[in-house]
């Protein structure tokens, strides 16, 4: 009896099913930070729009030339970081710094001034900035300032301090300085009220009390009230040294003064 062959059977070929291979997803690009540029000189506005187009991460939003357009727009943007020029139109950078950190929002405001000493300085941070420089700063500086306030940092003199230390440091630059109110030397620095720069913008025209209260609508007493806190708020002795270092200061114009 013949064995009985046995045909080979076909190999039987393994499949493995392939695994489809990861879908590589694009990185989300990095949020840009929102800036807003306030000046009345379109010239500057310009300039500074072209330093910040450069930088990856940051984007124009809005420009406004007087302060009256400033406030609205920024409400109306809500920008991150907002660059602040102190002598503008209508109402000055310091009148719409107040306003908007009072509106309590996340905007952070740079102020930018051609008057620069130690007293423009603090009445900026007084008003709410969270940083201050002369308007010849360095660019890259400028930048750096930027993102460092954007993510809640205060810029003071180079250093960067968290919300606690601008306190203590303001603190301290009261202290060292002379100021008209011994008893409470914080107050001389606090932001002028509306009002109060109403009247102060009144006396840069060499208008008496008596022509104040009837432009104002309001009685001579309360032009007195008023221009007794400027003048602590000022340190200064009179209504003449008021005018001059608002004047000075780029808080008044010149041309609102004639």
């Amino acid at each position: 009896m013949k064995p009985v062959s046995k045909t080979p059977s076909a190999k039987t070929k393994k499949t493995t099913a392939k695994t489809p291979a990861p879908t590589k997803q694009k990185p989300s690009p990095t949020p840009k930070i929102r800036v807003m540029i306030v000046d009345d000189h379109p010239l500057f506005r310009a300039g500074l729009r072209r330093v910040l187009e450069l930088e990856k991460d940051l984007v124009v939003e809005a420009e406004a030339a007087d302060g009256k357009q400033a406030l609205e727009t920024a409400r109306q943007v809500k920008p991150q970081v907002i660059l602040m020029d102190v002598n503008l139109p209508v109402m000055n950078g310091l009148q719409v710094t107040r306003e908007l950190t009072a509106d309590r929002g996340n905007m952070a405001i740079i102020v930018l001034t051609a008057y620069h000493d130690d007293e423009q300085m603090l009445h900026a941070l007084r008003a709410g900035a969270s940083a201050y420089f002369p308007k010849d700063v360095d660019a890259q500086e400028l930048v750096r300032a930027i993102h460092q306030v954007s993510q809640g940092n205060f810029v003071v003199n180079d250093a960067v301090l968290a919300k606690p230390q601008v306190a203590t440091w303001l603190l301290s630059q009261f202290e060292q300085m002379s100021v008209a109110d011994i008893d409470n030397p914080e107050f001389t620095f606090h932001p002028l009220s509306t009002r109060e720069m109403e009247i102060l913008k009144c006396i840069t025209r060499g208008q008496s009390n008596k022509e104040i209260a009837q432009a104002l609508g309001i009685s001579r007493q309360t032009v007195k009230n008023h221009m007794t806190s400027i003048l602590r708020k000022l340190a200064v002795n009179d209504r003449t040294q008021a005018a001059v270092y608002a004047l000075r200061r780029g808080w008044v114009r010149l041309e609102d003064a004639r």
